[in-house]
């Protein structure tokens, strides 16, 4: 059985956390580079359970920096006085060319930094950034009639098959 073009096999060295499946959906991605996450004891703990959210997520550079906004992770139930504001923005981890060159993308007109998963590589959180451009409404019309045209032909394909 084949996947869709669109969908991606994790590495064996990643365990997904979250998608934001929604992300792909209303934009069209047009680079994405690894970034690192500063977190805390209890968040770190709370993401390894799975209690993490990109839903509104998105990202910023700031006087040099890049930051996440929005990603809620849960309070961690056993961290009680060590849990933080769950929305907080959290500082991304990247090296100093991939924060100039997100910069520059990031200024031009249409372009916004969008985090598409949260997974973890080696015991660290990491998240996949992406420099994207929003669909038009009828670009996103045209991107399910697509989908469901291919899953026609899937199932046609599969009836002939049998």
């Amino acid at each position: 059985m084949s996947k869709a073009k669109g969908a991606q096999k994790a590495p064996p060295d990643r365990k997904l956390v979250t998608a934001n499946r929604r992300a792909r959906h209303e934009y069209m991605i047009e680079d994405t580079v690894e970034a690192g996450l500063v977190l805390t004891g209890p968040e770190i703990k709370s993401i390894r359970a799975g209690k993490a959210n990109l839903q509104d997520a998105y990202a910023r550079v700031e006087n040099g920096e890049a930051w996440l906004y929005n990603m809620h992770v849960a309070p961690y139930e056993q961290g009680n006085r060590f849990n933080l504001d769950p929305v907080r923005k959290r500082k991304l981890l990247l090296h100093r060319k991939e924060i100039d060159r997100l910069m520059g993308r990031a200024q031009e007109r249409g372009l916004a930094l969008v985090p598409l998963s949260l997974y973890l590589r080696h015991g660290f959180a990491k998240i996949e950034l992406a420099t994207a451009r929003g669909k038009k409404l009828y670009d996103r019309r045209e991107a399910i009639a697509d989908r469901e045209a291919r899953r026609a032909q899937d199932r046609a394909r599969k009836g002939d098959e049998e």
